[in-house]
């Protein structure tokens, strides 16, 4: 704090780059849940998943061996923590969505990420006896709601005309698997970030082998076309190298709760993505939701600094 209790510009700025990082890794995650409907029936989901990060794992190799070699021995001493984490982050957690998106539709799925935050603030109670302030609860309600205008378009009543269906329950499954990640990062071993990229997508990688396996011997053929090479070349490095070494440390700097709140952007990144790539308009709703979106995840952000303060 500088003198007379008022934040210095550094302060500020530590405070607010994660933020601005954690815009950067949901504009990626936005474009991975459309990829993912994109290439739906081209590319079987387990198969893309063993793609992404097998990809991912040869992109940042050349980069974090040195790292590795390093840290080896904590990540053996720490194996059950990475498993665990590799496990809900990166395997489960992708393939439950992709398998899900094959069901359902992306309506849905974007609803039912909008309880992340809120299963954060649960799995952080529940683990680690960390109570949340009055104002990140209404703050992470205030978000998630935000989420319900724009997915509904502003018909607030249709919530209850929709239909969940095999695809939603998978999609609900990755979801609480995020949500115990984000939770649970704070366990990470004190390697190399890299190391730890490494080790998870190591995880991943040979979780998603078998069942990719299986894909391609029941018959499944994928087209190398450019927009295939593309959506491989693009769900590997953003939304999965570069994302996660932002969210990751994020989570670090902010904590779980506030990180996982940033969630609930998706539906309004993939708005501006749709009119920016697409040329679909933008509607009063979408404006609706960005307001009170963002005011949750402020008023949950002070929240945090007043609880931090006491």
């Amino acid at each position: 704090m500088a003198a007379g209790g008022s934040v210095s510009g550094d302060e500020q700025r530590a405070v607010l780059w994660p933020y601005a990082t954690l815009c950067i890794v949901i504009l990626f995650w936005s474009g991975n849940f459309i990829v993912g409907r994109a290439v739906n029936g081209v590319i079987p989901p387990f198969t893309l998943a063993f793609v992404r990060w097998t990809g991912a794992l040869l992109a940042v190799l050349p980069f974090a061996w040195r790292h590795v070699v390093a840290d080896k021995s904590i990540l053996i001493d720490r194996w059950k923590t990475v498993v665990a984490l590799g496990l809900t982050g990166v395997a489960a957690f992708n393939a439950f969505v992709y398998s899900g998106l094959h069901f359902t539709t992306a309506s849905n799925g974007l609803l039912l990420q909008a309880a992340i935050p809120a299963l954060v603030l649960v799995f952080n109670r529940l683990f680690f006896r960390d109570r949340a302030s009055v104002l990140q609860i209404i703050g992470v309600m205030l978000s998630m709601v935000g989420v319900v205008v724009i997915v509904l378009r502003g018909h607030l009543a249709a919530i209850f005309g929709i239909h969940l269906n095999f695809g939603d329950f998978l999609i609900l499954c990755g979801v609480v698997c995020w949500a115990l990640y984000t939770a649970f990062l704070r366990l990470r071993p004190a390697c190399h970030p890299l190391s730890f990229l490494v080790a998870t997508f190591v995880i991943g990688a040979i979780a998603m082998f078998p069942f990719a396996a299986l894909e391609m011997r029941a018959g499944a053929a994928i087209p190398l076309r450019a927009d295939v090479i593309g959506a491989f070349v693009y769900v590997a490095i953003f939304p999965s190298l570069v994302a996660y070494v932002l969210y990751n440390a994020a989570v670090a700097r902010l904590g779980a709760a506030p990180a996982g709140q940033m969630i609930t952007l998706m539906p309004l990144f993939g708005a501006l993505l749709a009119a920016a790539l697409l040329d679909e308009a933008l509607h009063g709703y979408h404006v609706s939701g960005m307001i009170l979106i963002l005011g949750g995840i402020i008023m949950s952000a002070l929240g945090i600094r007043r609880a931090s303060a006491r």
